[in-house]
């Protein structure tokens, strides 16, 4: 279990010639980074006087972010399993999972930009950028894995949930780094 053992570790197996992880394993831990930093601006603007107003949706926010990072973190080792397995359903299923929870992340954004502490306010963007990418490596490995599934309606259905959702993350993502420039160049 990768989760347990040090990013070292990871990262060495990572650029082994091992058939595992591989890209599906590393998008889940770069979404796990981009919920750990919205997590980390959370912490540090919880008890702020200047964000008192905010403090019930602040701890609504840390809720879902650190079980987004833990969900994020066993699927670091999930989609090892998954590929290891052989089973064509279950390494559908994992980066397909990845990719729904990457999107709930970055719903989390865009409030933080406003209720978050000002002195983080790139940490925010960055964790825009992280989901981002996680979300479209596991779209890149949802497809490479729905050729092989016969089932049509299916692929259509998935294909449609993860472009509307692929269309979503990239306005959340773009007008984020946005905001986020025009406060930080003041």
């Amino acid at each position: 279990m990768y989760k347990d053992e040090s990013l070292k570790k990871y990262l060495e197996d990572l650029a082994a010639r091992l058939p595992a992880p591989g890209g599906g394993s590393a998008a889940a831990l770069t979404a796990a980074l981009g919920a750990s930093l919205l997590s980390m601006v959370v912490n540090f603007t919880l008890g702020k006087a200047k964000y008192a107003q905010y403090e019930n949706d602040l701890k609504a926010a840390l809720l879902k972010t650190e079980k987004l990072r833990g969900e994020f973190l066993n699927l670091v080792d999930l989609d090892v399993t998954a590929y290891k397995s052989r089973n064509l359903r279950n390494a559908l299923d994992v980066p397909f999972m990845l990719a729904r929870l990457c999107f709930e992340g970055m719903k989390l954004c865009p409030p933080l930009i406003k209720k978050g502490n000002i002195n983080l306010i790139s940490d925010v963007a960055v964790a825009a950028v992280l989901l981002e990418s996680a979300f479209t490596s596991a779209y890149f490995n949802v497809e490479i894995n729905l050729k092989s599934i016969a089932d049509t309606k299916l692929t259509q259905k998935i294909r449609k949930e993860l472009t509307g959702k692929a269309r979503m993350i990239q306005k959340i993502r773009s007008e984020t780094e946005e905001k986020v420039g025009k406060i930080i160049r003041g």
